[in-house]
């Protein structure tokens, strides 16, 4: 391939995003200079987060620039090479984002075995989502045998994983998902105790039936309705490790909660612990999730789903679709063909 292809932010979307507010470029692949090498993206994750890199308000990472390349992880081949630490046909976990072809000083890359597993995974279940799973429910939710961990986005990449680990530290496990094909799956596939479907007009009276002995670890991607379901039910000294909130990144306005007040309320009164973070947060844990977690899909003890769309050209639509929960299990974008 003589060109190159990449999406970039044409504009900052209000509201939903919609295809209008990305565009694709064609540019010469890039020759890599002294000490660089020449990625070319095999795997593009696509991730919630990312309509937060989309608006330029106060928030914990600098946000994608009017006319900049759509930021994302990617797994990549390396197609040449001036680096001394990496050769031609490595395979590489990278921050290359949406283009087919990118150029690398080799800082902040990662090597990926091939052998490990598919390598994917690198930017699913063995990578930040997984990873994020791992840290929020282990180092924040601190499931005890016997509780109940509720998890919204329960089919999702994250989700997913938080109620299998849950399991398998003996908790329950409790999913909330979208639709009966996705909770059938969380249950029957992945072992949750239960799963609800967040569209249901009855959540509130159905979990409280499925959590009898109430919550004591809520694992929050979703926000919302889901969250005015679960709320009522924590326990006292229960936890709640906020990683995501996608019902609300397409908000145009914030403002407080009506029951803001008794939120807070019950949050001296049961001594709740909620705490916000970002999977950066753990860096010094990435050894001991990839140890147990490798571990554990190697068992069969967690399981995972790809939700994959071909090609770059289809990553605005998939994203925007990922949002609205589109998406069953990690959203994955194959940019060239799979060479491992």
């Amino acid at each position: 391939m003589s060109q190159a292809k990449r999406i970039v932010l044409a504009a900052r979307p209000v509201g939903e995003p919609k295809p209008s507010d990305f565009r694709t470029e064609e540019f010469a692949v890039p020759t890599p200079g002294q000490g660089e090498v020449l990625l070319r993206t095999i795997w593009l994750s696509l991730d919630p987060y990312m309509r937060g890199r989309m608006s330029d308000g106060p928030s914990y990472a600098t946000p994608v620039p009017v006319g900049g390349v759509m930021e994302a992880g990617t797994v990549c081949e390396v197609a040449a090479s001036n680096n001394p630490n990496f050769a031609k046909g490595d395979i590489v976990l990278s921050r290359a984002g949406w283009q087919t072809h990118a150029i690398s000083d080799g800082k902040g890359l990662a090597k990926v075995d091939p052998k490990l597993a598919p390598i994917s995974t690198a930017i699913g279940v063995l990578g930040m989502p997984g990873m994020t799973a791992y840290t929020g429910l282990l180092d924040i939710g601190k499931p005890q045998e016997g509780q109940t961990v509720v998890v919204a986005g329960a089919s999702g990449a994250v989700g997913s994983a938080v109620g299998q680990i849950a399991k398998i530290k003996g908790a329950r496990a409790v999913g909330i998902a979208g639709g009966k094909d996705k909770c059938d799956y969380v249950v029957k596939e992945l072992g949750f105790d239960a799963c609800l479907d967040h569209r249901d007009p009855d959540l509130a009276a159905k979990l409280k039936e499925a959590c009898p002995k109430g919550i004591d670890v809520y694992f929050e991607n979703v926000g919302g309705a889901v969250f005015e379901a679960v709320f009522p039910l924590l326990n006292p000294f229960a936890r709640i490790p906020v990683c995501g909130l996608i019902a609300h990144y397409n908000d145009t306005e914030s403002k407080p909660p009506k029951w803001a007040g008794a939120m807070m309320r019950a949050i001296l009164t049961k001594r709740l612990n909620f705490r916000g973070f970002i999977v950066s947060d753990f860096a010094s844990r990435h050894g001991d999730f990839l140890r147990d977690m490798s571990g554990w899909v190697r068992d069969g003890k967690v399981k995972y789903k790809e939700f994959v769309t071909e090609g770059l050209d289809s990553a605005p639509g998939a994203f925007i679709g990922l949002l609205k929960g589109a998406n069953f299990g990690k959203q994955l974008v194959r940019v060239r063909p799979d060479k491992a």
